[in-house]
């Protein structure tokens, strides 16, 4: 580039030195210079006008080589030539690939669809149209919620919180059922994903069905032989010694199954009921006072030491039995594996997204590698440590679904040899104000 511009150079002085040379045989040395430059400028925006014509021409034209120019614009043209060449390679190589990528998600059964960040359709493939019954000719650059209609979908769509998915019914044949999942790339467009579980939706109906009716039909044998242990017990004195210890052992593991029992039949009953439309406005602060003093009479041996703290005076919508049963299944964990003499303490936060509701203990805490399962059901840390305490392994799927049936979430910290930290995050539309005639208090 260097030497191209040097010959350039040289031409203008050349160009120069005869100009000069023949003003001062003509006596007219800055007449000439003048008109040297002048026709060198002319050359220049001649040569600048070609280049203007030829890319102005360039995407019209089939012919795409550059003007024939020497010196420095040639080597312009030629420049401009092989970047505009590299280009083309490059956006022939992008549509194979985006054909070879439309080609097979074409082949794909899951629907995939692509919305720009106005909320329009920009792209879906043949399983959307089966799916949702998108058409290729009416529907592009139509808004998405226009075409899908169902409430739930346009608040999931609108709300912009994609970590879950969500299941309605298909818009074509309400029997099917639809799993959407939406996915934010680029500069607020979304790729959405759509997939047909109704067969997996039956499954978990029928897996649902099985959990409840086995768990009602098993209370009555349960509580019969519950009774018929309890009465021998009592009786002791009636009964052979050597049967004293096994029936004892038989009560308990009794006691046990009906705990399981009655935890699947609550589990059962939250997963197949919505929340009633009229719910309760529910005092927070007398709700934790209430539980922490049935905590510290069940476990009264262990001298624990249960705080309260809140910082106001707090009230959630929501069910009252259901959000009782939720915070005493964290409480009473807390107590039932802390050591004796251990400092738990249960607290109302008010944050800027909605209301903390935590429960903290000093206790041994659990390894890192257990806390996202402690939800599942079942699920045990220590399988020994859950039977000697008399854990059914459901009390923290009943939080779980608890909490998620009022719109709120759970996040577990913990640390070995220093405790651990359930919080429960409710959103704040779920937060009311004290209306003293309306209010639901746990000792109500």
């Amino acid at each position: 580039m260097l030497r191209d511009w040097r010959t350039e150079l040289n031409r203008f002085l050349i160009l120069m030195a005869v100009a000069g040379v023949i003003g001062l045989i003509a006596d007219r040395l800055t007449l000439f210079f003048l008109i040297a430059v002048l026709g060198y400028l002319a050359h220049t925006f001649y040569e600048l006008f070609r280049l203007h014509s030829w890319l102005d021409t360039l995407p019209e034209s089939d012919q795409d080589e550059p003007p024939e120019a020497k010196g420095i614009w040639g080597n312009v043209f030629d420049g401009i030539y092989r970047l505009q060449r590299r280009e083309r390679e490059a956006v022939n190589h992008l549509k194979s690939i985006l054909n070879k990528a439309q080609e097979s998600s074409a082949a794909l059964e899951m629907a995939v669809i692509m919305i720009n960040r106005k909320g329009n359709l920009e792209w879906w493939n043949k399983a959307a149209e089966k799916l949702l019954g998108f058409r290729s000719e009416q529907d592009q650059q139509q808004a998405v919620t226009n075409l899908l209609r169902e409430p739930r979908f346009f608040e999931y769509f609108e709300g912009g919180k994609y970590s879950e998915p969500l299941q309605i019914p298909s818009p074509l044949n309400k029997k099917i059922i639809l799993e959407f999942q939406i996915t934010l790339f680029g500069e607020g467009e979304r790729l959405m994903l759509v997939r047909d579980v109704t067969q997996m939706h039956k499954l978990e109906l029928m897996r649902k069905d099985f959990v409840g009716n086995v768990s009602h039909e098993l209370r009555t044998p349960i509580t019969v032989i519950n009774g018929y242990l309890e009465t021998l017990l009592d009786n002791r004195d009636s009964v052979a010694p050597r049967w004293v210890k096994p029936l004892e052992q038989m009560y308990q593991q009794s006691q046990r199954m009906e705990s399981i029992v009655r935890d699947l039949l609550t589990l059962s009953r939250l997963e197949t009921k919505a929340l009633p439309k009229q719910q309760d406005n529910v005092d927070i602060n007398s709700l934790l006072r209430e539980i922490r003093t049935e905590a510290e009479q069940v476990f009264a041996t262990k001298q624990h030491t249960i705080l309260v703290e809140c910082d106001g005076s707090h009230h959630l919508q929501g069910s009252m039995s259901e959000l009782y049963s939720a915070i005493s299944n964290l409480l009473f964990n807390a107590a039932k594996y802390t050591p004796d003499h251990g400092e738990i303490r249960v607290s109302a936060t008010l944050v800027e997204n909605g209301l903390d509701i935590e429960v903290a203990d000093n206790g041994v805490g659990i390894e890192e590698q257990h806390l996202p399962r402690l939800t599942e059901r079942f699920y045990r840390v220590d399988e020994s440590r859950s039977t000697d305490t008399g854990g059914t392994g459901l009390g923290l799927a009943i939080v779980k679904h608890v909490l998620a049936r009022h719109g709120a979430r759970l996040e577990i910290r913990s640390e070995i040899g220093k405790g651990s930290r359930f919080i429960c995050h409710f959103p704040k539309e779920r937060l009311l104000r004290a209306a003293p005639e309306q209010t639901v208090r746990a000792s109500a």
